[in-house]
């Protein structure tokens, strides 16, 4: 038939077509779309015993619409990823009932028992103890079983020839790691920002070290990274009395630099942490960064020894690891500078009463980030500067 734009009325035939539900008409359905990129929808028995989601992607940014044209063979490498994840760490996705590449569209586990890890942080809930420890651990998981390390050499050639992404790199190469350092339409802040803005523009050190960064996120093949690993893109909640922690949304999933994915989620906890601050609701905020770099640390050392190629020794994993370290810190400075003076603002931030004070604190944390890296040896290092 080819590509076709699903709607609701569309998702009860749909999945009966592709065998996932025996009877279309015990199918209730609506339309939960909340990302920048995609729609999902969720299906459900008329008793509520049985549940699906179904995200498509569409041939356009949907929050822009047609103006903003986008490829949806984005999904292909959502599904790749999602093949990759659960050979190694199925717990932390949702699980995947099928992938249909003709329509782009993937049938998933209904989450919407859990809550988006932002939403929880935003209404002054705390992290937890396992939250961020396995977010480090799925980073760890993933990108070890898809490196050089985990990975014999021409399945990783195959893996790396299957996952290049173009079209989705060129927008963080971008959005990230370009835009917010030059003029451009993108680009936009609060008010009071404006001095810091300009500032940060004219600020020859700062781009020379972002285009050292953008030079690795565009050069260095390292590992399979989620590539869009944020806040928003992590539910939690408790199912059966146990603590539940599932990454999705891994569209901007491509073969890169490990502590792109690192950084991503720092950047977030550390905007996180402001927005606490600024509404004097600070809990387990500081401990989030150091949780999740111990728990990064200690699988990737565990799964070290069952590395296929043994010339790499313990010495060279040292300092693999400080680089990985170093690079991530890098990254958070990166993504917090774009979440505030370029495209696609943090709710974080956004929906305080008066958001210049907090931005203001994340983007001068932000550029420290970036300029220090390689000073800002550990976790306490970053949580100093913070404070």
């Amino acid at each position: 038939m080819g590509y076709r734009i699903l709607e609701p009325a569309d998702i009860p035939a749909y999945l009966n077509e592709r065998g996932h539900w025996p009877d279309p008409a015990d199918i209730q359905v609506r339309e939960v779309s909340d990302g920048n990129m995609n729609r999902v929808f969720l299906a459900r028995s008329a008793d509520g015993t049985r549940s699906l989601a179904v995200k498509q992607a569409l041939p356009w940014v949907r929050v822009a619409g047609p103006s903003w044209p986008m490829s949806p063979e984005r999904a292909d490498a959502e599904a790749r990823a999602y093949e990759q994840v659960a050979k190694v760490a199925p717990d932390k996705i949702p699980a995947i009932h099928g992938y249909d590449p003709e329509n782009y569209a993937l049938v998933m586990e209904d989450m919407s028992d859990l809550e988006v890890l932002r939403t929880l942080l935003n209404d002054g809930a705390s992290y937890g103890p396992h939250t961020s420890a396995r977010i480090g651990e799925f980073v760890a998981q993933l990108t070890f079983a898809t490196s050089d390390f985990g990975m014999q050499s021409a399945d990783r050639k195959a893996l790396l020839a299957a996952s290049v992404s173009p079209e989705l790199c060129k927008i963080t190469e971008d959005v990230v790691l370009s835009e917010p350092y030059i003029e451009h339409e993108h680009n936009h802040w609060h008010e009071d920002l404006d001095d810091l803005a300009r500032e940060f523009r004219a600020d020859t050190s700062l781009r020379t070290e972002v285009a050292d960064l953008r030079h690795t996120f565009m050069t260095s093949a390292q590992a399979l990274l989620h590539g869009d690993l944020h806040t928003g893109s992590v539910m939690v909640g408790e199912r059966e009395g146990a603590p539940v922690v599932r990454v999705f949304d891994p569209e901007f999933s491509f073969v890169g630099p490990i502590g792109y994915d690192l950084g991503l989620y720092w950047a977030n906890v550390l905007v996180s942490e402001e927005r606490a601050r600024a509404l004097g609701t600070l809990s387990d905020h500081g401990d989030q960064l150091a949780l999740s770099w111990a728990a990064f640390e200690a699988e990737f050392r565990r799964l070290w020894p069952t590395r296929v190629d043994t010339f790499f020794d313990d010495a060279y994993l040292d300092r693999f690891l400080r680089r990985i370290w170093t690079e991530s810190v890098g990254y958070a400075g990166t993504e917090i500078i774009r979440r505030i003076i370029g495209f696609a603002h943090l709710t974080d931030l956004t929906t305080l009463p008066n958001p210049a004070p907090a931005s203001r604190r994340a983007l001068l944390i932000g550029r420290q980030l970036i300029l220090r890296r390689e000073e800002l040896t550990n976790p306490h290092d970053v949580e100093a500067l913070v404070l």
